[in-house]
């Protein structure tokens, strides 16, 4: 699929919905790309899953911010790989390190770069347990098996919405619950 096609197709997609991310997060190896860039050299020339550029594009053109979140243990060839596929300055932060901590670290991070509030950020990664690490501190997050692509991007921008849905109901109860004024046979009148 040429990244054209791609960039359209993504474009429906995102145009389906009504609540988005403000921040969209890719692993790289396995999600992004079809290798691990400790098996790779600097000298290769890399390539993408055929959706991917599309759909990069897609978020870029509707201001939705993208990141990177990688526990590669070789930053230096997936940086010269982001560079080489023209990629690099489509991402306001890019965290790329080893790490154990199943990328909450990666996550704090971004966090704290951007700003963006967990709970406004979508996340795909080829690793379950990178998928329910993240998820559990509040980010919607995607398994992806084949690399990120169409299917992948409509799943997480549905699970986005129904997140984003019931945590507003749950805001919603949690405010009139609490905004409630007391009632004068309590004593605190």
């Amino acid at each position: 699929m040429g990244d054209e096609s791609g960039k359209t197709e993504a474009l429906q997609i995102i145009g389906m919905f009504q609540v988005l991310p403000r921040l969209v997060v890719f692993d790289l190896d396995y999600t992004l790309w079809p290798f691990y860039c400790e098996c790779r050299s600097k000298r290769e020339m890399p390539s993408l899953y055929p959706h991917a550029k599309g759909i990069l594009y897609a978020l870029k053109e509707k201001g939705i911010d993208m990141a990177v979140a990688s526990r590669s243990p070789t930053a230096d060839i997936a940086d010269t790989f982001l560079n080489k596929l023209s990629i690099k300055p489509m991402f306001r932060a890019q965290e790329i390190f080893s790490s154990w901590t199943h990328k909450t670290d990666h996550f704090q991070r971004i966090h704290s770069r951007t700003g963006v509030p967990f709970n406004s950020m979508l996340f795909f990664d080829d690793e379950n347990r990178n998928i329910q690490a993240v998820s559990k501190i509040g980010v919607t997050s995607i398994l992806v098996e084949n690399g990120v692509n169409l299917g992948a991007l409509q799943e997480g921008l549905t699970k986005f919405s129904e997140n984003w849905k019931t945590a507003e109901k749950n805001k919603q109860k949690w405010l009139t619950k609490f905004s409630q004024k007391p009632n004068s046979s309590d004593g605190n009148a």
